[in-house]
């Protein structure tokens, strides 16, 4: 396994912090982050039910066998035990003694925010970003990448998509999901995913989604909730200072990882994402995802946004950077195209140029270049074009 982005980061923190808490989508590496990381460090899992059992049962006695600390992992399925490490690290202190690992449910959440408040770090770890994939895939294609995603199980063993996808939504989606809500009907749900992948950056006409899949929307958001304390979707919010009732408010949905994505609309092959209908949106989600993982990687709190007004007129990302934004056009075209440049002049004029900073056109061709000031670049040949 290689370094991940995200070492360092966690690295300082351990620096800083009694606990440190990485959370983040099952399979995205956070137990072999955190054992390559502090590879002294005892390691626990509470997915195992006869340990589970006896912390549970003696949590004092349990947290007693390492007085050094320890990585504890899967944490998720006990976050009762993190008061008693609130009350460890209050009485012995101490920096980076606990490691904890966990899918971010509303529980462990919960848990952490009450129990941990002060005295953890929490950092987000993603599947693979574009830079970490380079050491398994020099050059990169942007198609193949939508049908294989960046989970790093697929790189390391050298896995099928098709059967890792299929494999994961069973053993993790669906069985995540049945833990957290009373799920009555999982063909409804198997529908619900698949019809939310067809809107893959796109703002989710809740009422419309329902009625397609057969249930109230209010259930339809109840499950969606899920995803996103999961860490399976995530949404982008609109920009909307200083412009008051003249843009869209309402988010785009993006999968945290698009290989998944894919799986749901039965594209398996590297052809068949260059020419489906949702190759733009496809293309999108693997471009947006990735900047999400690099501000996380980085230690920064993603300010991420996109901005469109009731004309239609769109920037699909804007950026935080200082006190201005850095507003991003995504194209899954291989050619440059004047027209890419439209969304970005609208913005600045709605802005104002004082609240606006690099415009950039990330595209799939090959050609480097700037135009009336904005830069014209390739996201999988290079990363410069974004300083975290």
């Amino acid at each position: 396994m290689i370094e991940r982005d995200i070492t360092n980061e966690l690295k300082l923190s351990a620096a800083e912090y009694p606990v440190v808490t990485i959370l983040g989508p099952r399979q995205s590496g956070k137990t072999t982050l955190a054992r390559m990381t502090f590879p002294d460090k005892p390691w626990v899992s509470l997915e195992d039910p006869d340990v589970r059992m006896a912390a549970e049962a003696d949590p004092r006695g349990f947290l007693g066998q390492y007085p050094e600390g320890v990585i504890l992992d899967e944490v998720q399925r006990l976050p009762s035990l993190l008061s008693y490490l609130q009350a460890i690290g209050d009485r012995q202190g101490g920096k980076g003694r606990f490691i904890l690992t966990g899918s971010h449910q509303p529980r462990l959440h919960e848990a952490v925010s009450q129990s941990l408040a002060g005295r953890t770090a929490v950092l987000t770890l993603w599947p693979f970003s574009l830079h970490e994939l380079r050491h398994y895939t020099p050059t990169l294609d942007a198609f193949d990448l939508i049908v294989r995603g960046c989970y790093p199980r697929v790189y390391e063993e050298k896995l099928d998509p098709r059967r890792f996808y299929n494999g994961y939504l069973q053993t993790c989606v669906e069985r995540d999901v049945r833990a957290l809500i009373q799920l009555r009907d999982l063909s409804a749900f198997q529908k619900f995913l698949v019809l939310l992948a067809g809107r893959i950056g796109q703002i989710v006409n809740m009422a419309s989604l329902a009625n397609d899949v057969g249930v109230s929307a209010n259930t339809l958001r109840q499950w969606l909730s899920v995803l996103k304390a999961s860490y399976l979707v995530f949404e982008l919010p609109p920009w909307f200072e200083n412009i008051g009732k003249r843009v869209i408010k309402s988010p785009k949905l993006y999968f945290a990882d698009v290989g998944l994505a894919a799986f749901l609309l039965g594209i398996h092959t590297a052809e068949q994402a260059s020419r489906d209908p949702l190759r733009s949106n496809l293309y999108e989600n693997l471009i947006v995802a990735d900047v999400l993982k690099r501000l996380c990687n980085a230690g920064q709190r993603p300010e991420m946004f996109f901005y469109r007004d009731t004309h239609g007129n769109e920037v699909d990302l804007l950026i935080r950077q200082g006190r201005q934004w850095m507003s991003v056009e995504i194209k899954s075209a291989s050619t440059f195209s004047m027209d890419f440049l439209k969304g970005i002049e609208r913005f600045k004029r709605a802005a104002g140029e004082q609240a606006v900073g690099d415009g950039v056109v990330l595209f799939n061709g090959e050609q480097i270049h700037t135009v009336q000031g904005v830069r014209v670049v390739n996201p999988l040949r290079e990363t410069g074009w974004l300083v975290c």
